[in-house]
């Protein structure tokens, strides 16, 4: 098995995101997915607290659908079940949501680039790199992660800050992005790095 290609070694590669360059990325913290996400709040409330001292973008996305036959695509014929905009499971969960002022970018696919104009709002405001948390980690947020990528941005993805349905498929995830697209972290980690 070929092992991942080091043009600079690891250690060139910052190991903590740049607050001046980075966002706070929240996917799909929807009442949909409550139980899914309810393990990963506490340690997302830390970090979204001292995210917010520094004055730092937060940026959240929101999924759901209209009609999901219609505007559904791929998803409405995978899935039975769909969120419904302006549903109870659409809304974003309070104590985690926006601020005034944070942008919230409603989303139909997985990846929170496609059709959402996220990517122009990032480099409009010279975010170079992305701080990634939410659910599910195996669908939107790896989606995400991956599209953030090879679209050239620094990607961090938080190991305790994303969650899915399922410990092995979170971990399946997990190795795969840390292969070849995305520094792991603990929400922790982050935190630290703000404060020193």
């Amino acid at each position: 098995m070929p092992q991942r290609a080091r043009v600079t070694g690891d250690e060139m590669r910052p190991s903590r995101p740049d607050p001046e360059r980075a966002a706070l990325l929240l996917i799909d913290m929807q009442e949909y997915f409550r139980g899914i996400a309810a393990p990963v709040l506490p340690a997302l409330q830390r970090l979204l607290g001292a995210w917010r001292e520094f004055a730092a973008p937060v940026v959240y996305t929101q999924h759901g659908h209209e009609d999901p036959a219609n505007d559904g695509g791929m998803l409405f014929e995978w899935w039975d079940d769909h969120i419904l905009v302006n549903s109870p499971e659409w809304d974003l969960l309070p104590e985690i949501g926006p601020a005034e002022g944070d942008p919230v970018f409603a989303k139909k696919r997985y990846s929170a680039f496609h059709g959402t104009g996220l990517e122009d709002h990032l480099r409009e405001r010279g975010v170079r790199e992305l701080v990634i948390a939410g659910v599910m980690t195996n669908l939107c947020c790896e989606t995400t992660a991956r599209d953030a990528f090879v679209r050239d941005f620094r990607v961090f993805f938080l190991t305790d800050g994303t969650a899915t349905a399922d410990r092995a498929m979170h971990e399946a995830s997990l190795r795969n992005l840390a292969y070849g697209f995305a520094t792991l972290l603990k929400c922790d980690d982050v935190i630290d790095g703000l404060r020193d």
